[in-house]
């Protein structure tokens, strides 16, 4: 099994009280991301030569509310469908191709896991426990073991 019942009735329950947000949780997520590691930023094409401020970038607030709910809505189908679906947009193959040309180490995984366990911590803090932390960090693993194995 992937993750248990308890995890996934923990995920779900959590990504549906951030989803009416999710906008302002997935940039705060990257934004995060960039704080820990201001040159990753660089490793996105329509950040190198942009002069506006991260906060204020469309075309960042568009990616990471991409990258936001995919890894969400991945997360609370695994128990469900024993696997990691990442959506009819994209699929783990091209994910993994994106993510090796754009030269992505298991550091830059770890420093993710921590920004959206971070995000999470502060969009849910009623929520927020040592299971839902566990819950969605054996999720986020699954989906990034899965990008891994393609790359």
């Amino acid at each position: 099994m992937v993750i248990t019942a308890k995890q996934e009735a923990l995920v779900v329950s959590s990504w549906n009280e951030m989803k009416d947000d999710a906008p302002t949780f997935a940039l705060k997520f990257f934004l995060r991301l960039f704080e820990i590691i201001p040159s990753a930023a660089k490793r996105f094409s329509f950040l190198r030569d942009s002069n506006m401020p991260l906060d204020k970038n469309p075309k960042l607030k568009a990616h990471a509310m991409g990258v936001f709910v995919m890894t969400c809505e991945a997360a609370t189908q695994l128990r469900k469908t024993g696997r990691v679906n990442v959506g009819a947009n994209t699929s783990v193959q091209h994910l993994a191709s994106v993510h090796f040309k754009a030269g992505v180490a298991d550091v830059h995984f770890e420093v993710l896991k921590f920004a959206l366990l971070e995000t999470i911590k502060e969009a849910v803090p009623y929520m927020w426990s040592e299971e839902l932390k566990e819950a969605w960090s054996e999720s986020y693993d699954h989906l990034v073991v899965a990008i891994k194995n393609e790359m």
